[in-house]
């Protein structure tokens, strides 16, 4: 009795370890509502030994209880082996993030006259080192990740459909280019594992959350979204990544993403601050802001104390830049009609790459925040301390 006790015991812990594994770290039923990526981490790591634990406590039975039991017993002990195959091989070869979501195979950066994506559609754009390079979000929302080389640096281009969300960092960790694979989720929100260390870190803060490297931040570098059209208006001699036609048809399945259309992870919800409402993430030195985007899309423009939104005339790009000048705090009006900004202080025109191009403060230049689309639910869930626009 103790033996076939046992045997259930260690079959028990096979599938639970198994199961958990996975559950823990994909966008499951009641997976993602809090964090468990202290435990997933642990499971992980040490998912041989726990392998290993259940399999001894199979041995006793089948050493010395299997050969008594009658055939129909027999077979009752071996469906549950059965069982246990069909999971591993579910759970090891066909559910894990990094096999749903395959890595680009063949990457072809190109210039806009050989260009074969739409110019309609939504790119994630950098401008770095002197160079430009427009990643569609189309593209990189299947594949989560793209390493690209600019002027012989590495970028880590990085998108979260479900957060709706990009990110683009250094993949220099302590003097080390990493690589990186997709290994699930937290909270929603993709998570990546580097080789060397194997600890996992979150897409939307490019911080550790797991791992030896726990608490380390990636450095971000400074990345935008808009039309590709405009993006090409701003930097005609711009690089463009483009599809690879191994993966055609999972970019097909994201066609009508950029407009918010989906299934329930990644639809847009159009009322305001709703759990899948679009927010525009505002990150100021101090503190950081959310505009709903159903306001920017009606007023155009956002001014407040410290920052100044603007939408792009695509209706889909957009610009943050932090009103202090200097020592001089300004505060801004905007004309759609001539896409420039005047300063109610000096009565200055500033264009929307930031640079004061006519009035006493010509020359000078608004920083550029760190701005992002994003669903609220993700947003408020990185940062908690955020404060909302109009309350």
């Amino acid at each position: 009795m103790q033996k076939k006790l046992l045997f259930f015991l260690g079959i028990l812990i096979l599938l639970t370890f198994e199961i958990l594994r996975v559950y823990l770290i994909m966008p499951m039923p009641g997976s993602q509502q809090s964090s468990m990526v202290g435990f997933a981490y642990f499971i992980n790591q040490y998912i041989w030994g726990i392998r290993i634990i259940g399999i001894i406590l199979l041995i006793p039975f089948f050493r010395n209880g299997y050969s008594k039991t009658k055939i129909w017993g027999k077979i009752g002990y071996i469906l549950p082996i059965i069982l246990y195959c069909l999971v591993f091989y579910a759970t090891n070869f066909m559910m894990l993030a990094e096999k749903i979501f395959l890595v680009v195979n063949n990457k072809q950066m190109v210039t806009v006259a050989q260009n074969k994506v739409g110019e309609d559609r939504l790119i994630i754009g950098v401008e770095y080192k002197g160079q430009t390079r427009a990643y569609p979000i189309g593209i990189i929302g299947y594949h989560h990740q793209v390493t690209d080389t600019i002027n012989g640096e590495p970028i880590f281009v990085t998108y979260c459909t479900v957060c709706r969300t990009g990110r683009v960092y250094s993949p220099v960790i302590n003097g080390k280019q990493e690589n990186f694979r997709l290994v699930g989720m937290d909270r929603f929100n993709a998570m990546f594992e580097d080789q060397t260390t194997k600890s996992w870190w979150q897409q939307a803060t490019g911080i550790a959350v797991a791992g030896p490297l726990k608490g380390t931040q990636m450095k971000e570098i400074f990345s935008m979204q808009m039309r590709l059209s405009e993006w090409i208006k701003l930097h005609p001699s711009t690089l463009i990544l483009q599809p690879d036609v191994d993966f055609q048809q999972q970019y097909d399945r994201l066609k009508n993403y950029d407009a918010g259309k989906g299934g329930p992870l990644t639809r847009k919800d159009s009322s305001l601050w709703q759990h899948k409402s679009w927010v525009i993430g505002i990150i100021l030195p101090t503190r950081t802001m959310a505009v709903d985007w159903n306001q920017l899309q009606k007023s155009k423009f956002i001014a407040d104390k410290d920052f100044s939104l603007v939408l792009l005339s695509d209706g889909s790009g957009f610009y943050a830049f932090n009103n202090h000048v200097e020592d001089q705090l300004l505060s801004f009006t905007y004309d759609p009609a001539t896409g420039m900004m005047t300063d109610t202080q000096t009565q200055s025109k500033w264009n929307l790459e930031g640079e004061c191009i006519e009035g006493s403060m010509k020359g000078k230049f608004l920083q550029k925040l760190p701005a992002y689309q994003e669903f609220w639910h993700s947003w408020q869930t990185f940062h908690p301390d955020t404060k909302k626009f109009g309350e």
